[in-house]
């Protein structure tokens, strides 16, 4: 079932006995989970009849002591196991999953690690439990996940905002949601977020944020990539480095699409960079025009090893210094580049 499939089959009262929630994308494991310690019981049952356990704190027998022990004043009860991942000995859980508790709604919340799809257990699971795999969205689905997901509250969104959520906030869904509720709050009924309400109320301001460095690199703008990076610094303290590198490995590596295909019409190459519009390409094209390929490539391998060393890897410099570093190693590659070749020789 797919994530949709699953928040409608609870709603409409179809319960499974046991939910096993797993993988790398925590929102949809979180969302799934929300609806049913939130929908299933109301607030007089919930008081008796349901438990929030955490994996690293309790054991799979006191989970399925738990699990039948029968409900009070209801028909059901609702056990959400979060942390799950954090549970041992999964195979005791077997003779449970085999005859499971019909009163009992037990959940699973398992992050970030796969289960071993060989095991007695997971073949267990299959058979007796409804098994949902959270996958991450892949960057290029992202705004159009953004599309759906304020059309769900009422609110419309043009695709150049949605392509903007990503630049500004990233790929993680928890965050992306959250900043977009905030949007909502303040928009009358049947509203439209526009590109400039998302670069107002997302980016920090309008003229400091990753989606305008981008462009100030790829223009070669040194004194507003310059600026922006200082406000970084300064405004964020630590933290920033890795996202900020993360965004521009994303845009140089489509900047190398767009100089290898750069004959190739709007709609191609933007289907091609993956993004929803045509209104970005130009960027694109304009960053590909001022690097060279071979430029883009040792840019690329300079931000690679700018994230090792914002982890703590060959490097005990803070995020402000290991900036200024990426500042110089984009906009003076070529520089640095002949000068190492110079003392080779």
């Amino acid at each position: 079932m797919t994530f949709e499939e699953i928040l409608k089959s609870i709603r409409s009262g179809k319960h499974q006995p046991v939910y096993f929630l797993f993988g790398e994308e925590p929102y949809f494991i979180d969302q799934v989970a929300h609806v049913l310690e939130s929908e299933v019981l109301n607030e007089s049952e919930k008081a008796f009849n349901q438990l929030v356990l955490y994996g690293k704190d309790t054991q799979i027998g006191s989970i399925i002591d738990e699990a039948r022990q029968f409900p009070m004043m209801s028909d059901k009860k609702v056990l959400i196991i979060k942390e799950a991942q954090e549970l041992k000995g999964w195979d005791d859980l077997i003779s449970y999953l085999e005859k499971p508790a019909p009163h009992t709604i037990l959940v699973f919340c398992h992050k970030y690690k796969k289960p071993d799809k060989r095991t007695k257990f997971y073949k267990a699971l299959e058979k007796s439990a409804l098994v949902f795999e959270s996958k991450p969205l892949y960057e290029n689905q992202i705004a159009a996940w953004v599309t759906q997901y304020i059309r769900s509250k009422g609110f419309t969104i043009d695709s150049a905002a949605a392509d903007l959520v990503t630049d500004y906030v990233g790929s993680d869904l928890s965050k992306i949601t959250n900043e977009l509720d905030k949007i909502c709050i303040g928009l009358p009924s049947g509203g439209k977020i526009t590109r400039d309400l998302i670069a107002d109320q997302v980016g920090v301001i309008k003229e400091f944020n990753v989606f305008e460095l981008s462009n100030a690199f790829g223009e070669k703008n040194f004194s507003k990539a310059a600026l922006i990076i200082d406000y970084f610094a300064q405004a964020n303290k630590s933290g920033f480095l890795i996202p900020m590198v993360a965004q521009l490995h994303s845009f140089f590596y489509k900047v190398l699409i767009a100089s290898t295909h750069f004959k190739e019409s709007d709609p191609v190459l933007a289907k091609m960079l993956g993004i929803s519009t045509v209104y970005f390409v130009k960027d694109y094209r304009t960053a590909a025009k001022n690097y060279s390929r071979d430029s883009i490539k040792n840019i690329l391998r300079s931000l690679m090893e700018a994230d090792m060393k914002g982890k703590g890897i060959g490097s005990s410099d803070d995020d402000a210094a290991l900036s200024k570093e990426i500042l110089l190693a984009i906009f003076f590659e070529q520089e640095l580049t002949m000068a190492k070749k110079m003392a080779i020789y």
